[in-house]
């Protein structure tokens, strides 16, 4: 590596707005997240699943689109 090119390599700590705190390094220095691993939905186990199929039908409905019969997809 050359010399005087690199940015500095320090400690840093980076903290969640539920209050972990993760010790690591980093080239910006210390900092504060709105969520982390320890509060995220997906990591908790808090996900909600949503029902896509449901979002489709809901959508055709409102937009007036038929539902596609197997007859009109052979022609």
């Amino acid at each position: 590596m050359k010399v005087g090119i690199h940015p500095s390599y320090q400690p840093a700590n980076i903290e969640c707005a539920c209050g972990n705190l993760v010790q690591t390094y980093s080239t910006r220095g210390s900092f504060r997240v709105e969520i982390c691993s320890n509060c995220h939905p997906f990591y908790t186990g808090k996900q909600k699943l949503v029902d896509a199929a449901g979002r489709v039908e809901r959508f055709n409905r409102k937009y007036g689109r038929a539902k596609a019969t197997p007859e009109a997809a052979e022609q």
